[in-house]
């Protein structure tokens, strides 16, 4: 089912505030590597946001995603706080790894390592 206009206007609001309350709360940089917002998704009645969470040079991703996890009450209140006149409601925060950036490095050392094969292949062929 497709996302309505309220999810996506919600989604984005969400994501924004989040960004904020990340740089805010000191999140931004952690276990030293950068973490960012990398898009929320809102459910159909807006009573849950699923956070996914891009994590770029970190050591631990799971120690990561335990820190952000242990200070989700505090990034709750936060959102609260600047949410309040646009929600009846603060949904419930699910966050969740976004390894995209991840897959997307493992699939170009795929696509080298077999460049790198083929020209190799090309040359033994005309010599």
């Amino acid at each position: 089912m497709e996302e309505g206009k309220r999810q996506r206007q919600i989604a984005g609001a969400l994501q924004e505030q989040f960004s904020e309350i990340f740089r805010r709360l000191n999140l931004s940089m952690i276990d030293g590597g950068m973490v960012s917002i990398s898009s929320v998704k809102v459910t159909p009645d807006l009573l849950e946001a699923r956070v996914y969470i891009s994590l770029f040079q970190v050591k631990n991703a799971s120690n990561v995603m335990k820190i952000i996890e242990s200070r989700a009450w505090e990034i709750k209140k936060e959102l609260a706080d600047k949410m309040k006149h646009q929600l009846r409601r603060i949904p419930v925060i699910h966050f969740y790894n976004d390894d995209t950036l991840d897959y997307v490095f493992k699939m170009e050392q795929v696509f080298k390592e077999i460049n790198e094969g083929g020209t190799s292949s090309n040359e033994n062929k005309n010599e």
